[in-house]
């Protein structure tokens, strides 16, 4: 496994897990992670032979892996024992809905919850993400691993109480700032590597709180790719994240974390602003 990250300042770096370097000094040309997405598939990185030494990960303060990300999909309902704790029938096709890339933060956050006269209850929910790296459209789900560059780890907030108030509002609930945070990398993995047996954690205060294996999707991250490309064309930097094994409320001074088995791992702190318009000074 090797990955693609940018700094909390904008400089994007390429490593493994035993350091970075600067991306252009591995993938020549490459001045940004974007730039480099449609080449992992067909170009490895020799990192050891690059024109720069190696620096470890703690060094870094890294941000989302992308400054400007492209589509953002979100998929409700992925795991048979997400659907059934919400009491919903098994989809015969996948639910999605789009996120804008406001919405988007990167590690640490902070995740910034809306005053309360907007929302008292948010929902926090581990998502493994797939990072599109080409230019594509009506994809074969057996075909999907040619056009994806990667994978992440993210987390997908919901103003609960807004959503259940008219399901029309689903953007609406998804959509405040901040309320998806982007890993500090995207993870490429070797060709032919299953994903079906890592585990996706949402963790609370340090405490799981959610939990279940990529293989008990109703979609696999394959299939939604193809599903989504038959809609409309995929571009490098779309992000489809895949479903949550659960969600769990999140109050101002909680830590949240996504916990992915060999993806990694992206975590962020809950605030509310002293803009507040549901709080007495």
């Amino acid at each position: 496994m090797w990955y693609l990250a940018r700094t909390a300042d904008g400089r994007p770096f390429v490593g493994d897990d035993d350091g970075f370097v600067p991306l252009e000094s591995a993938y020549r040309g490459a001045s940004n992670v974007r730039d480099a997405l449609s080449r992992v598939a067909d170009e490895r990185p020799e990192i050891d032979a690059a024109s720069a030494t190696r620096s470890p990960a703690e060094g870094f303060a890294f941000g989302p892996f992308l400054a400007r990300p492209g589509k953002l999909f979100g998929i409700g309902l992925n795991y048979a024992d997400h659907a059934a704790d919400l009491s919903e029938q098994r989809p015969d096709e996948p639910a999605s809905f789009f996120k804008p890339a406001t919405a988007a933060t990167g590690p640490g956050g902070p995740i910034r919850l809306p005053p309360t006269d907007e929302s008292s209850r948010v929902t926090a929910e581990a998502e493994l993400a797939v990072v599109i790296g080409r230019t594509c459209r009506n994809v074969r789900a057996e075909d999907a691993a040619d056009v994806v560059a990667g994978y992440a780890p993210v987390i997908d907030m919901t103003a609960e109480d807004v959503l259940q108030r008219n399901p029309r509002f689903l953007t609406r609930a998804k959509s405040y700032d901040t309320f998806l945070v982007l890993g500090p990398h995207i993870a490429v993995p070797e060709a032919d590597t299953t994903l079906d047996d890592i585990e996706v954690r949402t963790v609370v205060n340090g405490t799981v709180r959610a939990n279940n294996t990529v293989d008990n999707m109703h979609f696999s991250p394959r299939e939604l790719v193809a599903v989504h490309s038959r809609v409309m064309t995929l571009e490098p930097g779309d992000v489809i994240f895949t479903g949550t094994p659960g969600a769990h409320r999140i109050e101002p001074g909680d830590r949240v974390r996504a916990e992915i088995d060999r993806i990694g791992s992206v975590g962020a702190d809950v605030v509310r602003p002293d803009t507040d318009r549901g709080r007495q000074a």
